[in-house]
């Protein structure tokens, strides 16, 4: 008898697009479909086969993050569905399993997903783990003078320029993808999009946006700078549209400052959650996750809960010099000793949320010097998700 999971292949693809286009309610032309087509190279595309027809499906994209300066691998969770004869079956649920499993086998340490319903992914160990802040401003409020050195310009595609700037501007942050020339053109830069660079004094490229127009409103795709005068310029660059907009969309960082630079700050404004996260082998996370390092000898013992990845259950002795290991034996710091789920603790690692909030909030337990101790050694980045899938 055949297994019901199967790695799909480019020949799977018009059944794997045929289930896309139904279970999201979207419809392809020939070309989208060709485009569509050429990102799922990149994807590993799992299918459950039940009659030997595709009854559901799972892709996961394989990337790179930034975590606290360190580039871990993610595997990005997409397009999961299923035909509505076989929902409720367990499809889902089952490929979920085999994805992670097989993540976990190729050394990916940390999952995302776009979630359709955050009840249901965190039935399988995921959690919010990004915001971002979307800001409606009138044009008006861009008239200052931003007293910026230096210039804008138009550029026509420069994936080098925009990376350079792109990869020095998340580094402030937890979380974002490590792009390639690949996702520059099939994931960020549309058909539609407006490119401009900001150069400072010295003439180097400072920054850049990612824009169009459509009805009067200026939507900012993306924004990324190295300086605040690199920052400043686009600003500028913003206000000189004031013939052709009535107001600006922009989605930033969800600490974001943008509102402290404007003469009167008091627009609309509103965070959204946005991606959920969870990590995928927590021994090898830890090992791997870069502390801050006290003076501290002691060390804490983490007692990790995850339901749906058994392995990941244990007891995890981390020292306060930094240094963390897995511990299979037993032999813990009775005293210094954390609970919490693999939520939790992806939430606490990406900064997404601190351990003390957390304990205020009882979704952790533990001795509170240790808890203390464990938000200490935590760096304190805000996690930033730029991307979509």
């Amino acid at each position: 008898m055949e297994k019901p999971i199967k790695l799909l292949t480019e020949k799977d693809y018009k059944d794997i697009f045929e289930l896309s286009q139904f279970a999201f309610q979207y419809k392809l032309s020939q070309e989208q479909l060709a485009e569509k087509e050429a990102e799922a190279k990149r994807h590993k595309i799992w299918g459950w086969i039940e009659n030997n027809r595709l009854a559901a499906k799972v892709h996961m994209i394989p990337l790179e993050v930034h975590i606290n300066d360190q580039v871990m691998k993610m595997g990005g969770i997409a397009s999961v569905s299923s035909w509505p004869e076989y929902r409720r079956g367990g499809f889902v649920k089952k490929l979920l399993k085999h994805t992670l499993m097989d993540m976990r086998l190729e050394g990916y340490t940390i999952s995302y997903l776009h979630p359709f319903s955050v009840p249901f992914y965190r039935k399988y160990g995921y959690e919010l783990a990004f915001n971002y802040r979307e800001y409606n401003i009138a044009v008006k409020h861009f008239q200052k003078d931003w007293d910026p050195i230096g210039k804008v310009k138009r550029i026509h595609t420069d994936h080098n320029l925009l990376d350079n700037i792109y990869t020095d501007y998340i580094n402030k942050f937890n979380g974002a993808i490590m792009r390639d020339d690949d996702w520059w053109k099939q994931r960020v830069i549309k058909k539609e999009t407006v490119m401009a660079a900001g150069y400072g004094e010295n003439g180097s490229p400072d920054s850049y946006i990612l824009y169009h127009v459509k009805e009067r409103v200026l939507y900012v795709e993306e924004i990324a700078y190295r300086t605040l005068n690199g920052l400043k310029l686009l600003l500028e660059f913003i206000r000189n549209h004031d013939s052709m907009v009535e107001k600006v969309n922009i989605k930033v960082p969800d600490e974001d400052f943008l509102p402290y630079l404007f003469d009167e700050p008091r627009f609309e404004q509103e965070v959204k959650q946005y991606f959920m996260a969870r990590i995928v082998n927590v021994a090898e996370f830890l090992n791997n996750y870069q502390f801050r390092k006290t003076d501290s000898s002691e060390s804490i013992t983490l007692i990790v809960e995850d339901d749906f990845i058994p392995e990941n259950k244990g007891e995890y002795s981390i020292q306060l010099n930094g240094r963390s290991s897995a511990v299979n034996n037993g032999k813990t710091n009775k005293e210094n000793v954390i609970t919490c789920s693999v939520q939790q603790l992806t939430q606490m690692l990406l900064s997404f949320k601190r351990p003390l909030e957390l304990e205020q909030l009882a979704l952790i337990k533990g001795s509170h010097k240790a808890i203390e101790h464990f938000d200490a050694m935590i760096p304190t980045k805000q996690t930033y998700f730029p991307d979509f899938f």
